[in-house]
């Protein structure tokens, strides 16, 4: 697994002041553990609202996928509204995604607030088929039009104006989407938690979990946090704290790297400043950088290990949409884990009274993060139910040591039947 400081937005991150460790007891009303945008939302509502909170992270704030992701915030999720309907019904589909919507403006208050507004020019999410789709694409923008969603439509000529490659054809934009650079938003939350009274505690893993009465009893290396709730925010780097979270989610890698400031062969590529991904299931993700640098991720797999060659791997796919790019320098490469269910949601619920768990975020973009996370500081400090909207998503078993051997397959499957439909296309 790369190291944090391999990170691009690691090294470009805005603030570097470190938080403090634990040492000796400490109780709350609520502790969240997962220093990630899940854990640092659940924590930030709570504390805005005036409650007691601490966070506890064992590495950094942003360590994980957190702050290393792509930086997209658009709504939605990954299985798509049909996908949501079909095992939770329309009605839960269409609340969920009105939510996934009011988290996108959030996210982008929450930057506002924090100095770091969204640029406008850089406001819209296209996704590019590599198959033709042109009547697939306006019969999906005519469903959600009737339900007050505007998206944009674009043939093969104007989507290749924008992306100049002939490896796409038709496309869709999302006008509400954004980009950004998740470490700072996440040491954002930080600060502003923090500054409401929360506390926030850095390289402070929590070693074991213990119910004590009507609480319970977070240990760590040096300290002990006592506290009514505790939430379990901890992604893809989930481990033996709650077993049955664990038994539930699939640690899968994905894998990004950073050019180097090449604005001059980016325009012959990509003329657009908005964010970019195709509609494979592991397919390419990227964007144009402020300082002239290309961000691209893609790749998923059940390994978490690196291989050798990752820069390599990933400028060839880069290269393959992209001749026009193939001798461009890649400065820094990296990977994260996240968190992904059997069933392609997050899981987000009540285990047991005042035992929660938010977390499976994986190839949602991170604005599922803001939607969990405030509805489960809602849960806590109001009662209110709606985060039984992900009750139909629960902890489904992730197949013990065949889950990863299982996710790889399938992965390979659609690799292979995403290679055949576009082979057959440029027949």
């Amino acid at each position: 697994m790369s190291d944090y400081i391999d990170c691009h937005y690691a090294l470009t991150r805005a603030d570097r002041s470190t938080r403090p460790y634990l040492t000796g007891p400490l109780s709350v009303e609520t502790a969240i553990v997962g220093g990630g945008l899940a854990g640092l939302t659940v924590a930030l509502e709570l504390a805005r609202r005036g409650r007691s909170v601490a966070l506890i992270e064992g590495r950094r704030i942003g360590w994980g996928a957190s702050g290393r992701n792509g930086g997209f915030c658009a709504p939605g999720f990954a299985i798509g509204i049909d996908g949501i309907a079909a095992r939770a019904g329309v009605e839960t589909a269409h609340e969920l995604y009105a939510l996934s919507r009011e988290a996108v403006l959030y996210v982008r208050d929450n930057l506002a607030k924090a100095g770091m507004p969204v640029d406008p020019a850089r406001m819209g999410h296209i996704s590019a088929r590599r198959v033709p789709a042109l009547a697939e694409l306006e019969a999906y923008r005519d469903k959600m039009a009737t339900l007050g969603v505007e998206l944009r439509v674009l043939p093969t000529p104007e989507t290749r104006a924008l992306l100049r490659s002939e490896a796409y054809f038709d496309s869709i934009i999302e006008p509400l989407a954004f980009a950004m650079q998740p470490l700072d938003y996440a040491l954002s939350l930080a600060r502003e938690i923090e500054d409401c009274g929360g506390a926030v505690h850095e390289n402070c893993p929590a070693l074991a979990l213990h119910k004590v009465g009507h609480a319970y009893r977070l240990m760590t290396p040096r300290g002990q946090v006592s506290a009514r709730n505790v939430v379990i925010c901890t992604g893809g780097y989930t481990g033996r704290l709650l077993p049955r979270l664990r038994r539930a989610m699939l640690p899968i890698a994905t894998y990004a790297m950073a050019t180097e400031p090449c604005a001059e062969l980016l325009d012959r590529a990509i003329a657009t400043s908005m964010c970019i991904s195709d509609d494979r299931r592991a397919g390419d993700y990227y964007r144009r950088l402020e300082d002239g640098r290309l961000l691209w991720g893609g790749r998923i797999t059940a390994r978490t290990r690196d291989p050798n060659d990752l820069a390599a791997l990933l400028q060839r796919d880069m290269g393959a949409v992209y001749p026009q790019l193939s001798g461009v320098k890649i400065e820094t490469a990296w990977s994260g884990l996240m968190a992904y269910a059997r069933h392609h949601m997050p899981q987000v619920g009540r285990s047991e009274e005042g035992l929660w768990h938010c977390t499976a975020f994986g190839g949602h973009g991170l604005n599922t993060t803001a939607v969990a996370g405030r509805l489960v500081a809602a849960a806590i400090a109001e009662g209110d139910d709606r985060h039984r909207l992900f009750a139909p998503f629960g902890l489904d078993w992730n197949g013990g040591p065949f889950g990863p051997v299982a996710a790889q397959l399938v992965y390979w499957k659609l690799q292979a039947q995403d290679w055949w439909a576009e082979r057959n296309t440029r027949r």
